[in-house]
């Protein structure tokens, strides 16, 4: 059996063993200058008997499967009541079913009522991923990310208070070298306030499709960082994170220079002892080509 995806299909890297289903394709926003996922898309709800028809093969074909990804960019901008449905049918058909997860905008979470989210975590939907990208207000404006700082901290909190496992994702090099200081300082006052539960790192990568909005929107010349910056900006962000609980930390991305990953505060020092060997030994990172967003 095999589900007929449209493609292109992201996903991230903690759900590399999940089962995907398309409940959406595109992204109802998609105007994030600094993203390419899905720009080869009109964003569409797809019809439940196709959901229910692909859910129903892989069941068969995948009884023990224990986690699903809802895909594409924006599964929780579908109506409340059809989301159950969904979701209720997915833990009907997978019984070792433990995380349903899915890609959340800030602004999805912040459309949702109270007993919405209630709803959706009482059926099921256990874990959101939420780009935060960068803390600056004047970055996120620049890269047109349709969210404001004290919005993303008002989403992220409201999922905490309603029980999701919350991972977020921040960008390394978003500002370029003109708003490093800013980019980081801000980034880590809101990621220490929020305390996610999990936290990546990505770095930019401007695809070719891409690159111009990129720095059309940005509004000034945009001079992106090098390797030893990158990693000076990492250095940064690490040293004055401070969650009031552990975040499991990873720059495991594609686009990263290298991979990283612990619990932070616990392994602070072991991560910024990496750093500086990786400042001072520059030939151990990621060759370029291997990267990519």
């Amino acid at each position: 059996m095999e589900i007929l995806y449209d493609y292109p299909l992201y996903r991230p890297p903690s759900e590399a063993n999940s089962i995907i289903f398309q409940i959406t394709l595109g992204c109802s926003f998609n105007k994030c200058s600094f993203c390419n996922m899905y720009r080869t898309k009109e964003y569409v709800e797809r019809p439940w008997e196709e959901i229910k028809s692909e859910i129903d093969l892989a069941a068969n074909a995948y009884p023990e499967a224990q986690r699903i990804f809802l895909a594409d960019g924006d599964a929780l901008n579908v109506a409340t009541d059809k989301l159950i449905q969904i979701l209720v049918y997915l833990y009907a058909k997978f019984r070792n079913l433990k995380r349903i997860s899915c890609y959340a905008m800030p602004k999805n979470i912040l459309q949702k009522k109270d007993d919405e989210l209630d709803k959706l975590r009482a059926a099921g939907l256990s874990m959101l991923y939420v780009g935060i990208e960068t803390g600056n207000d004047a970055l996120l404006k620049k890269v047109t990310k349709g969210a404001t700082s004290k919005g993303i901290i008002q989403s992220c909190q409201r999922a905490k208070q309603h029980g999701y496992i919350l991972s977020c994702m921040i960008i390394l090099g978003l500002g370029g070298k003109t708003y490093t200081k800013e980019h980081i300082r801000d980034t880590d006052r809101i990621i220490s306030e929020i305390a996610p539960d999990y936290l990546g790192a990505l770095t930019l990568y401007l695809e070719d499709g891409i690159y111009n909005e990129f720095m059309i929107k940005f509004g000034e010349p945009f001079t992106a960082l090098d390797d030893i910056e990158v990693l000076e900006e990492l250095e940064r962000l690490i040293l004055d994170f401070n969650p009031v609980t552990p975040v499991i930390f990873r720059a495991n991305h594609a686009s990263n220079v290298y991979s990283f990953g612990g619990t932070i505060p616990q392994d602070k020092q072991k991560l910024l002892s990496l750093i500086s060997e990786l400042k001072l030994r520059p030939e151990m990172l990621k060759p370029k080509i291997l990267r990519r967003f």
